[in-house]
């Protein structure tokens, strides 16, 4: 086993990040870096989110393939163990540059005709694992992001977009997740969060426990949260992440 010098060697935690190890886009707080890191001396920790590598270490910390024993990037895409990567995979060798080129056209094409407040910078963000789609554009600051969601639950331009792309392209076996407060992203079925988990599957895990925010059915954490290999936690806020891990764990 890997992890022979922790106290419970065979149980993993794992965790979303926007939303439940941070808030949305913004730094990790000391106070969670500390209960993590004590957390690591009892159990195996890794994190699993939908941004690349770059986006998780602006979130948290320049050090963050030593301080977590599981690094998952782009939903397990791009992956490491103890600072180490190992085998990934690519949307464009799966999607193929012609079919990409119809759904990029079609993606920037509706994106010019719906009705925002606002929009920023930034709106199809390609990636190893999969690409992003943000109505109002990544740039946009943390004030404008917070008015896009709100106006996002009012009027589900996320939502609708999804209708629309899942209508143009039924022969494509893509996967759309809604998560965070201003994107969405597309990626080959199959390639959710669970992906993840094959990394981590002959490591003799008894038990996975995940903890995300976008759990419900939809969000970009229902697939993991769901699966049978593992234990969910649906959380509200990293301060909520907290909670439930000194009530588990300590």
């Amino acid at each position: 086993m890997s992890f022979a010098n922790k106290e419970k060697p065979d149980v993993l935690v794992l965790f979303d990040v926007d939303g439940t190890l941070t808030p949305a886009r913004l730094q990790i707080s000391e106070e969670m870096k500390s209960l993590l890191h004590k957390l690591r001396e009892k159990v195996v920790v890794g994190f699993v989110g939908g941004s690349d590598l770059q986006k998780q270490v602006e979130q948290l910390g320049s050090s963050v393939l030593e301080d977590f024993d599981y690094c998952f990037s782009e939903n397990g895409l791009t992956a490491y163990k103890l600072g180490q990567k190992l085998a990934s995979q690519s949307f464009i060798n799966w999607i193929g540059e012609e079919k990409y080129n119809e759904l990029a056209k079609f993606i920037l094409g509706y994106l010019a005709n719906i009705d925002l407040p606002k929009r920023r910078g930034t709106f199809l963000e390609f990636r190893n694992g999969m690409i992003n789609v943000s109505p109002i554009g990544r740039n946009a600051s943390t004030d404008e992001r917070n008015e896009f969601e709100a106006f996002d639950k009012k009027e589900k331009v996320r939502e609708k977009f999804v209708a629309a792309l899942k209508e143009k392209f039924p022969d494509l076996a893509l996967t759309y997740s809604i998560g965070g407060q201003i994107s969405f992203d597309v990626f080959p079925t199959g390639w959710d969060k669970t992906y993840a988990l094959q990394h981590v599957a002959n490591e003799g895990f008894k038990e996975i426990h995940f903890f995300g925010d976008k759990s419900y059915e939809g969000g970009n954490d229902y697939e993991i949260y769901n699966d049978e290999r593992t234990i969910g936690h649906a959380v509200n806020s990293p301060e909520d992440t907290m909670r439930i891990l000194k009530e588990l764990f300590f």
